[in-house]
């Protein structure tokens, strides 16, 4: 009898940030790039904030200036 978990596996993005832009790697190795002055709650965060973020089911949420940037 196979066993079955309700649990689906947490798939981690990388997220960086350089030369004003927000990188973002997916799981499967494809990188995107965003300039900051796409979002000027980014661009004026500071390191604290950019780092409090969760992967979400279609993008990145950072939480502390609330903000949802889309990777789909």
């Amino acid at each position: 009898m196979p066993l079955f978990s309700s649990r689906k596996e947490e798939k981690k993005v990388k997220v960086m940030f350089a030369n004003g832009l927000l990188f973002i790697e997916k799981p499967d190795g494809k990188k995107q790039a965003f300039p900051l002055e796409w979002f000027p709650k980014l661009l004026n965060a500071n390191d604290e904030e950019r780092q409090d973020w969760t992967q979400t089911a279609t993008g990145i949420r950072f939480n502390k200036i609330d903000l949802d940037v889309s990777t789909s």
